[in-house]
């Protein structure tokens, strides 16, 4: 796989990190999806329902060199992305990969940059305002009753990108949980959470999750991912308190390594009150618009 020795990252406990990380990224999807070995690019493909994977990096492959990944590459992935019917974007890591972003722009992509984040296993203790009366923040089993509301507010959540309070609330949850109703995404995470490969957390009040997100361990690594609040229960401090409880989790799970990309600056200043640092860029690219 690609090792970022060869672009110029001193630390060799830097090196390491992100070494691990990207073989975490590079482990993760193959959970739950077939890998498509297009050149040096590996496109996920999943295997039933949940959020669509991406192309990234193929691991063994030469993909630091400037010259590794042309744009050629990247249009054989999108075509076939669209042969498939799933959505055409790729994600790395700009200091493992660096030349693959200029291929991915010259086919016509847009690069999306998020500070990539690391609590280490010696981080400090965490932080966390105390909760609102009647709001309680807890990992969810598979048979939760608030599992079916954690799925729900992360997609409202990204339809209102930012910390600012929103507009979607209530009424809107009940609607998105009503739509999802039958999807298969439940019974999905149930099965997930029972084998073992994703925590769910949530900040329930009145057994309705008003922020949740996860964290899916590989070994002593794990990412921290959607997290987000429904918008009209933001600046309460629910999103620190819900990544707080995965930490907790991760950890008692044997976790070393923990991480998350944040949506953007801002939101990595939230994070960095709980002992994340960046250490590196996450790079996601899409079609313009999206």
């Amino acid at each position: 796989m690609p090792d970022v020795t060869s672009v110029g990252v001193g630390d060799r406990r830097e090196r390491a990190l992100l070494n691990r990380i990207e073989r975490y990224f590079d482990a993760v999807p193959r959970q739950s999806a077939r890998a498509e070995e297009l050149g040096p690019l590996t496109l996920f493909v999943r295997e039933g329902r949940g959020w669509p994977f991406y192309a990234r990096p193929r691991r063994g492959g030469t993909g630091t060199g400037t010259g590794a990944v042309n744009a050629a590459d990247v249009d054989r992935v999108r075509a076939r992305q669209r042969e498939l019917g799933i959505p055409e974007s790729c994600e790395w890591i700009a200091e493992i990969t660096p030349g693959l972003r200029a291929a991915v722009e010259e086919s016509g992509l847009v690069v999306h940059e998020h500070p990539l984040m690391v609590l280490g296993p010696d981080g400090p203790a965490l932080p966390v305002a105390e909760l609102p009366d009647g709001l309680s923040v807890r990992i969810l089993g598979p048979d939760d009753p608030a599992l079916r509301s954690a799925l729900a507010v992360p997609h409202l959540a990204f339809a209102e990108p930012g910390t600012g309070i929103g507009a979607a609330g209530p009424a809107e949850l009940a609607e998105t949980m009503w739509e999802q109703a039958g999807d298969g995404s439940l019974e999905e995470t149930a099965g997930a959470i029972r084998e073992g490969l994703t925590a769910v957390a949530a900040a329930v009040e009145d057994g309705t999750a008003l922020c949740a997100g996860r964290h899916q361990p590989v070994g002593q690594v794990s990412e921290i991912v959607g997290i987000g609040t429904l918008p009209a229960a933001r600046r309460r401090g629910l999103g620190l308190a819900v990544t707080a409880e995965l930490v907790a989790d991760a950890r008692s799970r044997g976790v070393r390594t923990v991480f998350l990309s944040a949506g953007d600056d801002d939101i990595a200043r939230l994070y960095a009150r709980l002992g994340f640092r960046t250490v590196a860029t996450a790079l996601i690219a899409e079609p313009a618009g999206l």
